[in-house]
């Protein structure tokens, strides 16, 4: 649960730990990321990549459901 600990290209820091998946998403949609994949991750959890024009590329990582956003990180 490392949401806060990474600096996330466009998007403000982010000082809480997990956000819902809606309010994580809307931080993104709103700097110009666009979702562009998904896939099942470690630990029972779900992998999404983002893209931007300018800025790089993103992974997420959200619980089993997709309702809550876990960690992002830029790869």
């Amino acid at each position: 649960m490392t949401l806060d600990k990474h600096n996330l290209d466009g998007i403000p820091q982010i000082t809480a730990k997990t956000l819902p998946s809606t309010e994580f998403e809307l931080l993104l949609l709103t700097a110009g990321y666009g979702k562009i994949g998904t896939a099942p991750a470690r630990g029972n959890r779900l992998k999404v990549w983002w893209t931007h024009p300018t800025f790089r590329r993103m992974e997420a990582i959200y619980n089993a459901d997709g309702t809550v956003a876990i960690t992002a990180y830029h790869v």
